[in-house]
């Protein structure tokens, strides 16, 4: 798994459609406009998530090694 920050897996989220809703300090709140899904991703700077967090975010937002 290629490890990324939290602001550029919120661009990838970005690009698969997901909405920016709002945000919170560091922590940037994501909605899925079919589904109605919501999803927040903690954007600190440039620094890599932890390999749990960003496993568990991959998967919510459904999207690969290869998306990013």
């Amino acid at each position: 798994m290629k490890h990324v920050s939290g602001k550029r897996l919120a661009k990838v989220a970005e690009e698969n459609g997901w909405l920016f809703i709002s945000q919170s300090g560091s922590h940037a709140k994501y909605r899925n406009p079919t589904t109605g899904e919501t999803v927040i991703i903690p954007i600190h700077g440039n620094h890599d998530l932890r390999a749990g967090l960003q496993r568990q975010l991959m998967r919510d937002l459904n999207v690969t090694d290869e998306d990013l």
